[in-house]
Protein backbone atom coordinates (compact mmCIF):
# COMPACT_ATOMS: atom_id res chain seq x y z
CA UNK A 1 0.00 0.00 0.00
CA UNK A 2 1.13 3.77 -0.76
CA UNK A 3 -0.31 6.87 -0.65
CA UNK A 4 -0.62 9.11 -3.45
CA UNK A 5 0.83 12.60 -2.59
CA UNK A 6 -1.98 14.25 -4.09
CA UNK A 7 -5.11 13.43 -2.60
CA UNK A 8 -3.72 11.56 -0.24
CA UNK A 9 -5.79 8.23 -0.25
CA UNK A 10 -4.07 4.66 -0.06
CA UNK A 11 -3.77 2.51 -2.88
CA UNK A 12 -1.91 -0.74 -4.17
CA UNK A 13 1.37 0.26 -5.74
CA UNK A 14 0.32 -0.99 -9.24
CA UNK A 15 -2.44 1.34 -9.26
CA UNK A 16 -0.02 4.50 -8.66
CA UNK A 17 3.10 6.24 -10.88
CA UNK A 18 6.18 6.65 -9.07
CA UNK A 19 8.14 9.79 -9.31
CA UNK A 20 11.17 10.15 -8.17
CA UNK A 21 14.41 12.79 -7.35
CA UNK A 22 16.75 13.89 -10.02
CA UNK A 23 18.92 16.83 -10.71
CA UNK A 24 18.64 18.34 -14.24
CA UNK A 25 21.27 20.06 -16.12
CA UNK A 26 21.69 22.87 -14.05
CA UNK A 27 22.08 20.45 -10.75
CA UNK A 28 18.94 21.58 -9.63
CA UNK A 29 16.55 19.16 -8.36
CA UNK A 30 13.73 18.40 -10.66
CA UNK A 31 11.09 15.55 -10.42
CA UNK A 32 10.52 12.72 -13.21
CA UNK A 33 8.54 9.62 -13.74
CA UNK A 34 10.07 6.77 -12.68
CA UNK A 35 7.97 4.06 -14.67
CA UNK A 36 10.47 1.21 -14.55
CA UNK A 37 10.35 1.55 -10.92
CA UNK A 38 14.36 1.30 -10.53
CA UNK A 39 15.46 5.23 -10.16
CA UNK A 40 17.83 5.75 -6.89
CA UNK A 41 16.91 7.31 -4.11
CA UNK A 42 13.65 8.41 -2.30
CA UNK A 43 10.28 7.57 -4.29
CA UNK A 44 6.82 9.37 -4.12
CA UNK A 45 3.37 8.19 -5.77
CA UNK A 46 0.74 9.31 -7.38
CA UNK A 47 -2.55 8.58 -9.04
CA UNK A 48 -2.61 8.82 -12.69
CA UNK A 49 -5.52 11.46 -12.65
CA UNK A 50 -4.43 15.03 -13.30
CA UNK A 51 -6.24 16.43 -10.23
CA UNK A 52 -3.95 14.74 -7.93
CA UNK A 53 -0.85 16.15 -10.03
CA UNK A 54 -2.29 19.45 -9.58
CA UNK A 55 -3.24 19.04 -5.67
CA UNK A 56 0.58 17.65 -5.52
CA UNK A 57 1.94 20.56 -6.98
CA UNK A 58 -0.11 23.09 -5.31
CA UNK A 59 0.82 21.39 -1.92
CA UNK A 60 4.50 21.55 -2.69
CA UNK A 61 4.13 17.72 -1.69
CA UNK A 62 6.62 16.27 -4.21
CA UNK A 63 9.38 18.79 -2.23
CA UNK A 64 8.38 17.07 1.48
CA UNK A 65 7.98 13.18 0.11
CA UNK A 66 11.36 13.57 -1.61
CA UNK A 67 13.18 15.46 1.34
CA UNK A 68 14.09 17.90 -1.66
CA UNK A 69 15.03 21.87 -0.52
CA UNK A 70 13.48 24.44 -2.21
CA UNK A 71 10.86 24.06 -4.88
CA UNK A 72 11.79 20.93 -7.49
CA UNK A 73 11.01 21.01 -11.11
CA UNK A 74 8.07 18.74 -12.04
CA UNK A 75 7.80 19.84 -15.93
CA UNK A 76 8.64 16.53 -16.83
CA UNK A 77 5.92 14.85 -14.54
CA UNK A 78 3.50 17.65 -16.11
CA UNK A 79 4.49 16.49 -19.87
CA UNK A 80 4.11 13.19 -18.92
CA UNK A 81 0.23 13.64 -17.81
CA UNK A 82 -0.89 15.41 -20.78
CA UNK A 83 1.24 13.00 -22.91
CA UNK A 84 -0.83 10.32 -21.76
CA UNK A 85 -4.02 12.22 -21.67
CA UNK A 86 -3.75 13.13 -25.06
CA UNK A 87 -3.13 9.34 -26.33
CA UNK A 88 -6.17 7.92 -23.92
CA UNK A 89 -8.86 10.55 -25.41
CA UNK A 90 -8.39 9.49 -28.88
CA UNK A 91 -8.50 5.81 -27.35
CA UNK A 92 -11.96 6.62 -25.83
CA UNK A 93 -13.51 8.18 -28.82
CA UNK A 94 -12.87 5.77 -30.73
CA UNK A 95 -14.54 2.98 -28.49
CA UNK A 96 -17.49 5.08 -28.23
CA UNK A 97 -18.02 5.42 -32.22
CA UNK A 98 -17.36 1.95 -32.60
CA UNK A 99 -20.23 1.00 -29.75
CA UNK A 100 -22.44 3.69 -31.32
CA UNK A 101 -25.87 2.31 -32.92
CA UNK A 102 -26.14 3.60 -37.06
Amino acid sequence: MRTCVGCRKRELAADLIRVAAVHDGDGEPAVTVDAAGNLPGRGAWLHSDEQCLHLAVRRRAFARALRITGSPNTSAVVEFFTRREASVRPATEQVVKNMSTP
